[in-house]
């Protein structure tokens, strides 16, 4: 890798790969290249496959192609934003591999700044890697290397304004290290940055994240229609952001993948798309004659903290906005789509974004770990067991809070003919065996309401009537309860544990049991903290049994000396939810009203 003074640079690869099985073959037969040809151009030069016979074989340019990217393929103004290829015949295991790409890339977008990383090659078993980097003294770059790679060989060469650094580093992995995974909360292996300081990251960005005033002027007419009849700020900006998030489509490229070039607000509006830099900047522009210009807030999806990592743009992955008019100010997710008002995704609340914009203070606030609403999640199941044996039961969900997130976003992304694949998941998440039969759901951009579920399930033998007595689960959602933290290491202070956010959930079933069923059933159970509340009943009259479980975590955490008590907490919890009901069947069906009943009671 090269790089020059003014920002230009030339990477070269040159792999050579043994394909040791089918597996290799797969993974081998397309080699993708991304990459933006505003400033960036790939050349192949060579693909060679050498087989185990001796033969030698060379990839013919036909089989090269250079397309749009997947994700803007309905999007024709990010056409810059491209995929080459290579379809690779003819792999056979034992097969060498041979192949080499050039990437050039002239006068990039934050020039003549520049900045790379790179981590060693962990994805197989590798003989030897070698990495080359060549540098100008001039821009006196920072170069990062983590403590556990190689250490580089060093070079300075050439005088002056010609000065230049290189460093070379040769890796050999052991077999053992193949496998081993890469944390992507840590800094990679290598990193290299012409940005001296987080503030210079923010100079060079802010310009390019800040709609103009004649951006403003151009959607003020949108800004009247949106906000018209909203009786306050928060209103008004709730209008604005509902409607950036949910009717400008987000094309989903990876954030900086344009260089941070953005569009013109018009254009975006206009277009109905944009990245998560253009619809951040229709939102700024919209918002900014209502409650002041918003302020981009970049993070890391991975990485808790980047603080202390070097600074550069492609540290992040993310951006959010922050917006408010006084001092309260509140985070936005305006990708998502579906995002209810002030909700953020759960991984990345409480961690510290890199804000950027207008009357910036703090540059890495935390963000609130908190919900504009309270977390609540019902399930009403109503089951019916035949004299087959057969379960038909239908469910429905109906939710606020991290899983409404969750669901908004997995019905909003995937089209109507998949909605049973993602019922059956959820379905197996909560323990229901079957085939799902029927679905439906609510609007998932209808963000105000909670979001709502119902499917119809089917299990053909969910019992066997032959079993004398028969045995069932409950037919209840397992209830998600915290496990106690694993015992410090000596000397180590002992932590809370965690609850999570406060969240009420209540389960209900009704299952009808055929004519003739005797039905003994379990002993609720009530179970009072306060940090914590947990309630069971069970009963059964006239071959219905009816079952609920209700938990409502109260607090975030459960001090560590009141370890004891949360952990007869979570076993009353545990032992409860491994009860069952017992079904027997006579060989003579009885007189409607006639099913044995066995109403339980709580136990104190």
């Amino acid at each position: 890798m090269r790089f020059e003074s003014n920002g230009d640079s030339r990477k070269e690869v040159h792999a050579r790969v043994r394909i040791n099985s089918e597996l290799g073959v797969r993974q081998f037969s397309h080699l993708n290249f991304d990459f933006n040809h505003s400033y960036e151009q790939i050349e192949i030069p060579q693909v060679r496959i050498t087989h185990k016979s001796g033969g030698t074989a060379e990839i013919l340019p036909s089989a090269i192609t250079d397309q749009p990217n997947p994700a803007v393929a309905s999007a024709p103004t990010y056409q810059d934003i491209r995929v080459k290829s290579v379809r690779i015949l003819g792999l056979e295991p034992a097969d060498i591999l041979d192949y080499r790409v050039v990437t050039s890339t002239t006068h990039p977008p934050l020039a003549p700044d520049f900045w790379l990383d790179h981590n060693f090659d962990r994805t197989g078993i590798v003989s030897q890697e070698n990495f080359e980097l060549d540098l100008p003294s001039s821009r006196q770059p920072r170069v990062r290397v983590d403590p556990a790679s190689p250490q580089p060989v060093i070079q300075n060469s050439g005088d002056g304004d010609a000065a230049r650094i290189s460093y070379r580093w040769s890796r050999t992995a052991a077999p053992e290290q193949a496998s081993k995974d890469l944390s992507s909360a840590r800094e990679p292996d290598i990193v290299v940055s012409t940005f001296t300081g987080w503030q210079q990251v923010a100079d060079c960005l802010k310009p390019l994240l800040q709609p103009s005033e004649k951006s403003v002027r151009e959607v003020s007419g949108k800004t009247s229609e949106l906000i018209r009849g909203a009786k306050n700020t928060d209103a008004r900006i709730e209008a604005i952001y509902n409607f950036v998030s949910q009717k400008i489509r987000t094309v989903d490229l990876p954030l900086g993948a344009t260089g941070f070039k953005t569009r013109a607000v018009a254009d975006v509006l206009s277009s109905g798309y944009g990245t998560q830099e253009d619809k951040y900047l229709l939102f700024a522009a919209l918002v900014n004659s209502v409650a002041g210009p918003p302020r981009a807030g970049l993070i890391s999806t991975t990485a808790a903290d980047l603080r202390d990592w070097t600074p550069r743009p492609d540290a992040f992955d993310q951006l959010l906005t922050m917006s408010g008019y006084t001092a309260a100010n509140f985070w936005l997710d305006l990708n998502l789509e579906v995002a209810p008002f002030g909700m953020i995704p759960s991984q990345i609340r409480g961690r510290h974004p890199f804000v950027i914009g207008p009357g910036v203070g703090n540059t890495w606030p935390a963000i609130d770990d908190a919900l504009p609403f309270p977390a609540r999640q019902t399930v009403r199941i109503d089951a019916t067991l035949n004299v087959e044996g057969a379960l038909d039961a239908k469910v429905k969900y109906s939710m606020r809070g991290d899983n409404e997130l969750l669901l908004r976003v997995a019905f909003h992304q995937a089209p109507r003919d998949k909605w049973k694949e993602v019922a059956q998941l959820l379905a197996l998440s909560d323990g229901f065996r079957g085939n799902i039969i029927s679905v439906s759901a609510s609007d998932p951009t209808a963000t105000k309401l909670p979001f709502t579920v119902e499917y119809e399930i089917t299990q053909p033998k969910f019992v066997d009537w032959s079993k004398k007595p028969v045995r069932v689960p409950a037919l209840l959602p397992q209830l998600g309860v915290p496990e106690l933290p694993s015992k410090p290491e000596s000397g180590a202070a002992t932590t809370p544990i965690d609850l999570g956010i406060p969240l009420d959930v209540d389960t209900r079933v009704t299952l009808r049991v055929p004519p003739g069923t005797s039905v003994e059933v379990p002993t609720g159970t009530v179970v009072d903290r306060d940090y914590a509340t947990f309630a069971s009943r069970y009963n059964t009259q006239s071959g219905i049994i009816s079952a609920s479980r209700h938990i409502n975590f109260l607090h975030r955490k459960v001090p560590s000396d009141r370890a004891a008590d949360y952990a007869a907490f979570l076993h009353a919890v545990q032992t409860d939810q491994a009860q069952h009901f017992t079904l027997s069947r006579t060989d003579t069906t009885p007189s409607p009203g006639a099913t044995k009943a066995k109403p339980g009671s709580p136990k104190p």
